[in-house]
């Protein structure tokens, strides 16, 4: 295999885009493993005390991320998420105004790699004083199997729970397509049937995340690695569907509001699609 390296000219200002999602990858991949084995180090030494004190505090903070966790202003002002941002680029495109007063549940596609509480999503929506989003990941972790470029297969007919948690909260409903999410790694092959996809689903069902191999490009070459693409993403965010407030929604209630909801994502995608790269031809798939 070809390398193909980064020249040494580049910015400044793109170099620190990279480190910028360098540091996301190693948080999303490494940062958890690393605490846990500070963590133990700490309990095995003379600083067992600190460890002690951390673990108190781990007990009395158990529910804080699902109680709408704790948001920090001056940890959100941070520029890394500026370079962050500008690495690909991401670009959020509004497609009408939102009320202020109301919560929202956000239906995102397609999958990433991220998970949703069932108690995180409900204590966000039920606020009274709204103003509130909770973005879902709909396709869940089966979907994320299948995420490569190119994909437009949604795991969304059978993906009722955010409806009925939205009938039942009254949080108006949103569709959101992300345009580009899929271009930004490759993955190995795992067609349904395939030894490697066997194992993904089996570790799926016993630890509850997707297990994709996915690859892309490395820090300082193009030909492989662990850093994504650097491709455009946009985030288009729909025009809501009301909801009125059932708290106990029959069957029949779900079923008619997320036959709307797919309708929505449909008309979304159909109307941006030739604005970001797609073809004529090219359709949502939903399974």
């Amino acid at each position: 295999m070809k390398i193909e390296f980064a020249p040494l000219n580049i910015p400044l200002r793109r170099r620190l885009q990279t480190a910028a999602v360098l540091q996301w990858v190693f948080s999303f991949l490494g940062l958890a493993q690393c605490c846990l084995a500070a963590f133990v180090l700490l309990a095995l030494s003379d600083w067992w005390m600190v460890a002690l004190l951390y673990a108190g505090w781990l007990w009395l903070d158990w529910d804080t991320p699902s109680s709408g966790g704790r948001r920090s202003h001056w940890v959100r002002s941070w520029r890394v998420w500026d370079y962050f941002r500008d690495y690909f680029p991401l670009t959020l495109v509004k497609t009408v105004d939102l009320d202020p007063k109301k919560n929202y549940i956000f239906g995102f596609h397609p999958h990433g790699l991220v998970s949703s509480s069932k108690s995180s999503l409900s204590y966000l929506v039920s606020r009274p004083e709204g103003g509130n989003i909770a973005v879902i990941a709909v396709g869940g972790a089966p979907e994320a199997l299948d995420a490569r470029p190119g994909a437009l297969t949604l795991q969304v007919r059978n993906r009722k729970g955010f409806i009925k948690l939205a009938l039942k909260h009254g949080a108006q409903l949103v569709p959101v397509f992300s345009f580009g999410e899929n271009e930004l790694f490759d993955q190995m092959e795992n067609p349904t049937g395939s030894p490697l996809r066997k194992l993904q689903n089996r570790l799926q069902s016993i630890m509850g995340v997707a297990m994709p191999l996915f690859h892309a490009r490395g820090v300082f070459q193009y030909s492989f690695g662990l850093m994504p693409y650097r491709k455009p993403i946009h985030t288009i965010v729909g025009k809501p569907i009301a909801v009125i407030q059932t708290p106990s929604p029959s069957s029949e209630d779900i079923k008619s509001l997320h036959k709307v909801y797919l309708q929505s994502l449909t008309e979304l995608f159909e109307q941006h699609k030739h604005t970001y790269g797609l073809s004529e031809h090219q359709h949502l798939t939903f399974i």
